[in-house]
């Protein structure tokens, strides 16, 4: 799964791992602001990696949440979905809007191969002092490069250069204007 290779979702372990995460996720997503020890022991559990101050708003949802390796000061606001069947990496700084999207889980193309129950993932990696803006959209397998911008609402279907701001469905390169006096 991990190696972006076809997978049965109902393997009994990934079953069981996803079970964890669902149990971890509730008992997080109950916590309020300024339950700080008990927020950080949950994620420890359950994410791959934490950096130092990192921030997630609750409710937040995963896969499993092992796959999820967030960098320092790394803030997550509420609602966001990291389904995480490959890694997903995020750099430090990186600041996410509310009911962002990162998807590295993905389906076969063919209809024979998803009736048989087999899906597949790509990893997402995100760079350092990225800012994502609210409802936005990572498909599988894109990378972010350092201090990119990704527009509210724009969806994610290929690698965004370091330095570039995009918005859109398809996202695509935004253009700055200045305006001249």
């Amino acid at each position: 799964m991990q190696a972006g290779e076809l997978y049965d979702v109902g393997d009994p372990e990934l079953v069981a791992a996803r079970q964890r995460a669902q149990s971890l996720m509730r008992d997080y997503n109950a916590t309020i602001y300024g339950e700080g020890a008990a927020r950080a022991a949950i994620l420890d559990e359950l994410l791959g990696r934490r950096g130092d101050g990192c921030a997630l708003r609750a409710p937040l949802f995963v896969d499993y949440g092992w796959n999820v390796f967030l960098g320092d000061k790394v803030f997550l606001n509420y609602g966001c979905v990291l389904l995480d069947v490959c890694p997903i990496t995020i750099g430090d700084m990186t600041q996410i809007g509310p009911y962002v999207q990162i998807l590295t889980a993905d389906h076969p193309r063919d209809a024979e191969t998803r009736d048989r129950g087999l899906e597949f993932g790509r990893p997402v990696t995100i760079g350092r002092n990225v800012w994502i803006g609210g409802g936005a959209i990572l498909l599988p397998g894109v990378s972010i490069g350092d201090d990119a911008v990704i527009g509210a609402g724009a969806v994610v279907t290929r690698d965004v250069a370091a330095g570039i701001t995009v918005g859109g469905n398809p996202a695509r390169p935004l253009v700055s204007r200045r305006v001249q006096a």
